[in-house]
């Protein structure tokens, strides 16, 4: 077990599953003392407990990410916690349901731009406030090949995660003085539970067969970008959107 981040405070949201969980595990693997911030308390729970029970320190925090009072309770309890930020992982985001512009709800389109894209700015906000006052940080959002993309099958979507990269890039250059990275990568098709629920037959060579490298990713292939950005071997990269999608983008 590495220690890279010793003395560290990370915080990742969406941490009950897939991505989320892979990269609250793998922060606390690397020596972070570990926030797994999410909406299911059981899910959210077990994922702390596997951690304390591999000899990590990490508690659970319930937060929806879309309410900036539950954001904000989220970093303060952080801080009341362990003293401080070091590093968050603005995972947590939704889906929806497939359609084109014409054909989305509007409170599809309410939920996606909630959590994708407000949530990150609220998690964003929250954050900066602390690490403008505690020296620096780093903070790395999960934007979407799609956002890089047009793809109309999942307009709004799509759209969300386009809005979160512009946001991730324009947070890089503000902070870039003031000691705050702010980076964010794009998974492409990652196989989790997310996508065998969708109920499509041979699910994972369905979208594999789009992947340049053949097979989809795995959450722990996306946790290893994010913490990568996190680390001090990046402390020379802010304002970046790292693709991590078989070389679909491309």
């Amino acid at each position: 077990m590495t220690k890279s981040f010793e003395g560290k405070v990370a915080m990742i949201t969406g941490a009950a599953s897939g991505i989320g969980e892979a990269a609250a595990i793998l922060f606390a693997k690397n020596g972070a003392r570990t926030v797994v911030a999410d909406r299911d308390p059981d899910k959210g729970e077990a994922v702390a407990e596997a951690i304390r029970q591999s000899g990590g320190d990490a508690f659970f925090h319930q937060v929806d990410v879309a309410d900036g009072e539950q954001v904000r309770g989220l970093i303060a309890a952080t801080v009341e916690r362990y003293g401080r930020l070091d590093c968050a992982y603005n995972n947590a985001g939704v889906g929806g349901p497939a359609a084109e512009i014409a054909d989305t709800e509007e409170k599809d389109f309410d939920q996606i731009v909630a959590v994708n894209f407000k949530g990150a700015w609220l998690c964003m906000k929250y954050e900066i406030e602390h690490m403008l006052q505690n020296g620096g940080g780093s903070i790395v959002n999960t934007a979407s090949g799609a956002g890089l993309i047009s793809m109309p099958a999942i307009a709004i979507y799509s759209a969300s995660k386009a809005a979160t990269i512009h946001m991730t890039r324009v947070a890089g250059l503000t902070y870039a003085k003031r000691g705050i990275r702010v980076n964010c990568v794009c998974p492409g098709t990652v196989n989790t539970p997310a996508i065998h629920a969708m109920g499509i037959p041979d699910v994972e060579n369905f979208f594999a067969q789009d992947v340049p490298m053949g097979r989809l990713g795995t959450p722990e292939e996306i946790a290893n970008g994010a913490l990568w950005l996190c680390s001090d071997e990046a402390r020379y990269v802010t304002g970046v959107v790292l693709p991590v999608d078989g070389g679909r983008v491309a």
